[in-house]
């Protein structure tokens, strides 16, 4: 719970005890922040494949978003260990998304002929060019490689990485995927 959610529940409970219908109000305008917040994120686009992508499909799953450029040494690292937690996991209601920032579609395409020579079937998720006109997210500006994002099952952020991925950082991950 943030601060100010803690503070606007204590104040809401006080007022109940004193009969103040004012605090009560500030209480659901913080739940109704709340709950604008826990549908911030949307992202919707193709996969390499041409398959329609909308974040909004996996609601009820926790979602890693992962932004990263081809020829990153720290994005190729990064995602070697999220493919090997997305095999672990992927019946346990979690979803990897790759989101490619680079600004030519051929580093894009060429990454991807990559991946389907050198990767199992079982072990790809979907990546997605940024780029692409028909893409759209609202995840503002990545200005660090790999930028990382986990997303619990109501769209809610748990956590945002700039950079790889650090060892508590899967802990939590993996702690997400029961929430």
């Amino acid at each position: 719970m943030k601060k100010r959610e803690f503070i606007l529940a204590a104040m809401a409970a006080s007022a109940s005890l004193l009969g103040l219908p004012v605090l009560a109000q500030q209480t659901k305008e913080a739940q109704k922040e709340a709950q604008k917040e826990a549908q911030k994120f949307n992202l919707h686009g193709l996969d390499a494949n041409g398959k329609k992508l909308e974040l909004s499909d996996y609601l009820g799953k926790t979602v890693l978003v992962s932004f990263f450029t081809a020829g990153c040494s720290l994005c190729s690292r990064d995602l070697k260990l999220m493919r090997e937690f997305y095999v672990g996991n992927a019946k346990r209601n979690f979803v990897l998304l790759a989101i490619n920032i680079d600004q030519e579609k051929k580093d894009f395409d060429d990454y991807n002929k990559l991946i389907a020579l050198a990767v199992p079937k079982q072990q790809r998720f979907p990546t997605v060019w940024r780029n692409a006109p028909e893409h759209k997210d609202n995840f503002g500006v990545i200005t660090r490689q790999p930028t990382h994002f986990v997303i619990n099952a109501k769209n809610q952020l748990v956590f945002k990485r700039e950079g790889s991925f650090l060892p508590n950082d899967w802990d939590t991950l993996w702690e997400s995927l029961d929430s």
